[in-house]
């Protein structure tokens, strides 16, 4: 065979092969995998090294409060605090047909309704007016020289009219992460005091 004629086949195909063996092969992106109950409770949950279960609650009550939310129920035999905040959205959020809406809404939808005639059908849009954040936090002994906090946090976002549009439960870890910081820098603060 002719040098010339087997540079000329061999060189493009040995490209070719080169250009596909080296080619990136993108996978389609998954969605997340839902997390476990216990792996949920992990992210959740932080132990202090201290047994004073009435000062860790204070550094909870003082950093909820920080943070912009109004204590709704603190019960210190129990470990229980209960908390809410409100985030005006100013209607900048996606408006949506009332027509559209899920189930629960409808049925709110359906409940104001009530007494209107059929002549008068509500065709009107609705807009993402507050996002409501509320938390719940379990403070309790944990063996003989700390204090366990578990924390669980849900979102709401309520249309101009405070029906519900959205219902989710927070689970990004790093948002739990930089919580218990703060508390942990509320528990220092508090054994300062004493």
């Amino acid at each position: 065979m002719n040098k010339y004629f087997m540079g000329k086949t061999l060189l493009p195909l040995l490209l070719v092969v080169l250009s596909v063996g080296c080619t990136i092969i993108s996978r389609p992106k998954l969605p997340p995998v839902p997390q476990s109950q216990l792996q949920t409770r992990q992210s959740q949950t932080r132990e202090y090294d201290t047994n004073d279960v009435k000062l860790v609650m204070k550094a909870a009550l003082n950093t909820l409060q920080d943070d912009g939310f109004t204590i709704k129920n603190a019960v210190f035999e129990l470990g229980l605090i209960s908390a809410a905040k409100e985030i005006d959205l100013g209607g900048a959020g996606r408006k949506t047909s009332a027509d559209n809406d899920d189930f629960w809404s409808s049925l709110f939808r359906a409940a104001a309704g009530r007494g209107q005639t059929q002549q008068s059908p509500q065709r009107d849009f609705r807009y993402e007016k507050f996002k409501q954040i509320e938390a719940t936090l379990n403070v309790s002994e944990f063996g003989n020289r700390q204090t366990r906090v578990r924390a669980s946090f849900q979102a709401k976002v309520l249309d101009d009219r405070g029906n519900p549009m959205e219902v989710y439960s927070i689970d990004d870890l790093k948002f739990y992460q930089d919580f218990f910081m703060k508390i942990d820098k509320g528990v220092f603060i508090e054994k300062q005091k004493f």
